[in-house]
């Protein structure tokens, strides 16, 4: 007699091709019931070739048949819910991808995309981090992964990349690739190949957010994101600084274009002001003020924090121990509150205005 609970069990030895994961933790198997030596079961899957659904049905078949030999099994494969037609892969398991832009770099994106990121996970979320500056790769140093290689799964005959671990976060990086000293020398084309990559060929498990540090400024990278994946929201980095604000605003409409229309979630002011160890209580408005305001009037959003120049948000990314990680130091509160805006914001954000979808570009 072919026992309902052990069916289950041997599904979980049948991984799911998009996460990596077992088919039954992802929730992918329904409607399971048995009369006699008849199983019959369907399978949820986004649209998938048919190459692999096809080797998706018969890896069920030969799991269940290697213990009940005659058990005939019948497989019903279902699209899922919100799967997109056309799309391979369309990472439904990822409920928010939100992107972290600036205008011009060094404004402290990484520093930004990180702690929020850990700040998110840190709140309950289970959050993933692709680091997409593929010329200046910080996320590994920031993350203490230096040196460190994600490893590689073949998978229904494909090669798929398993993101690394670190502060509880999933986390892949041109930098776990190549060398620390390396120059990377990429084309457009191949710089999208790459970003294509982190988003469809990484075993990406269930996310409430994938958080995205981007170069600075509009290119290749940036196109090839919201070409490939639809971006919940963007989250502006800017410092107080005018010019900072300026390049941020050309950044920003970008994302604002007829043909791309994703919204922006929030802005982020870092290095709002300098606060000396030793005086903990004075703030010196180095770069000016007002500069995080007026980007989030300008993009009809909110400020949903600001970062003051602390030398130890510094010395924590440079050392792999972020600051939002260090639950002890006074400056971790403003990432904190970063943190918990960003969450109201994306929330607002989904209840009020349509999901994005994949940008068409038109030549």
């Amino acid at each position: 007699m072919i026992d309902n609970n052990k069916i289950v069990d041997i599904l979980r030895t049948v991984m799911d091709p998009v996460t990596g994961q077992d088919i039954v933790s992802m929730k992918m198997v329904e409607g399971l019931s048995i009369k006699g030596d008849v199983v019959n079961f369907s399978i949820k899957v986004p649209n998938l070739d048919a190459n692999i659904k096809s080797q998706l049905n018969f890896a069920c078949i030969g799991a269940i048949n290697a213990v009940y030999p005659k058990a005939d099994v019948n497989i019903h494969i279902v699209p899922q819910q919100g799967a997109t037609p056309g799309k391979t892969n369309t990472l439904n398991q990822i409920k928010n991808v939100i992107a972290v832009a600036s205008g011009k770099g060094g404004v402290g994106k990484s520093t930004v995309s990180v702690n929020m990121a850990l700040g998110l996970a840190q709140q309950g979320y289970k959050v993933g981090l692709i680091d997409a500056d593929l010329y200046g790769p910080s996320i590994p140093t920031m993350l203490g992964l230096q040196g460190q290689r994600p490893k590689v799964k073949l998978l229904y005959g494909q090669n798929k990349l398993e993101p690394l671990e670190a502060h509880g976060i999933h986390t892949i990086s041109i930098g776990f690739i190549i060398e620390p000293e390396q120059a990377v020398v990429l084309r457009g084309p191949r710089l999208g190949g790459i970003i294509k990559q982190f988003i469809n060929d990484c075993l990406w498990p269930e996310l409430d957010f994938l958080v995205i540090d981007l170069p600075p400024g509009t290119g290749d990278i940036q196109l090839t994101l919201v070409q490939t994946i639809p971006v919940t929201g963007v989250l502006m980095v800017t410092t107080p600084q005018e010019v900072a604000v300026i390049d941020a605003v050309k950044a920003m409409n970008m994302f604002q274009l007829d043909n791309v229309k994703v919204p922006i979630v929030g802005v982020v002011e870092n290095m709002a002001w300098f606060t000396p160890a030793e005086l903990p209580d004075n703030k010196y408005m180095i770069f000016g003020e007002g500069g995080g305001k007026k980007l989030a009037e300008l993009a009809k959003t909110e400020l949903v924090g600001q970062i003051p120049l602390i030398q130890a948000v510094r010395e924590g990314g440079d050392q792999g121990n972020p600051i939002i990680a260090q639950m002890d130091h006074p400056a971790r509160k403003y990432f904190v509150t970063a943190a918990e805006n960003l969450v109201k914001q994306v929330d607002k954000r989904n209840k009020e205005k349509e999901a994005t979808t994949v940008v068409k570009m038109v030549n």
